[in-house]
């Protein structure tokens, strides 16, 4: 089969596919995974606050993009990123940021999954294709809302599923963009709260960084945000749904 043979769909999706492998192998490549931890943060909290005084808006587009392209990606460190945002720019900014460009990033999954490289992922949702048709064909929207808010399923495979059941985009897209937020919230607050620390020079030690009373409240936040799954479990179980 020679290449003028080959249907443009087909080569549309063999060049997205190449795109797509080529910019992730990039991603790993580069070690940026490696600083997204508390010792990685710590050690360039100095450099990131200093870079956010001086450029912020270009440092705040910057962080958007990053987060998008990890999001679109699926590449795991999504907390840490979403920690390094709090600490960079403060909960309520790094709040929309991170919904922002998640959003954007699981909409461009979803787009892919639809007309792209469907048979490649559908593989990857497995079984939870079926898991997931009852709930959106009740209420797409609902649903939507549900496993943002719930983290039943991993986020990758919310991105895809709705894809392979007909799920309209903007249905989808509301449903992330609202559903994610309390999450967001959460993890920038720490952020937030482990940039305090740092500042008061107590990032040295991890010990003394838990009883910051920033980050003591955003734990607070992380736990409650850590027993939705259970209450809605609960929930299901005594409605017998």
């Amino acid at each position: 089969m020679t290449p003028s043979s080959v249907p443009q769909t087909m080569r549309n999706r063999i060049l997205v596919l190449a795109a797509f492998v080529v910019a992730l192998v990039g991603v790993y490549a580069s070690g940026v995974g490696e600083s997204l931890t508390f010792e990685g943060l710590r050690q360039n909290h100095d450099s990131l606050k200093g870079v956010v005084a001086e450029h912020y808006i270009i440092a705040v587009w910057a962080f958007m993009a990053v987060y998008f392209v990890a999001t679109s990606l699926s590449i795991p460190g999504a907390v840490w990123l979403s920690i390094a945002g709090g600490l960079m720019f403060g909960t309520i900014v790094a709040t929309a940021t991170i919904v922002l460009a998640a959003t954007a990033g699981a909409c461009v999954v979803f787009l892919l999954a639809r007309y792209v490289l469907g048979d490649v992922l559908r593989t990857k949702a497995g079984s939870a294709i079926a898991r997931m048709e009852t709930g959106f064909q009740r209420d797409a929207l609902s649903y939507m809302l549900v496993l943002r808010l719930v983290p039943l399923f991993p986020f990758f495979l919310v991105n895809l599923v709705p894809a392979f059941l007909g799920v309209p985009l903007r249905i989808f897209a509301l449903g992330t963009l609202i559903g994610i937020i309390p999450g967001a919230f959460v993890f920038a607050s720490v952020g937030a709260g482990l940039g305090d620390a740092i500042a008061a020079n107590s990032g040295a030690d991890p010990s003394k960084v838990l009883m910051q009373p920033t980050v003591i409240g955003a734990l607070i936040g992380l736990a409650a945000l850590s027993l939705i799954p259970v209450i809605y479990r609960r929930w299901k179980a005594r409605t017998g749904e």
